[in-house]
């Protein structure tokens, strides 16, 4: 527990640079919070992502759709099945 009341760091890591940011924050943080701890943290230092690889979590679907729903643009999912 630090003097600001935070427990808990939020890790985000590039895996291509090898870089990560962690960021205090508490417990329980919400997609809104992880939105604007990347834009606020993490996209000064390493900008967006060109891609996404993989995005069949529920946290990361919401935290993209809210990431690119801030920028006023559409997120383009694929599916998983491809004939």
């Amino acid at each position: 527990m630090t003097k600001k009341g935070h427990d808990y760091l939020f890790v985000i890591v590039d895996r291509f640079s090898k870089m990560y940011v962690l960021i205090p924050c508490k417990k329980t943080i919400t997609t809104q919070d992880a939105t604007n701890f990347f834009f606020s943290h993490v996209w000064v230092h390493l900008g967006l992502p060109s891609s996404i690889v993989s995005n069949k979590d529920r946290f990361l679907d919401k935290f993209w759709t809210c990431s690119w729903k801030k920028m006023d643009k559409i997120l383009k999912k694929s599916i998983a099945f491809h004939p």
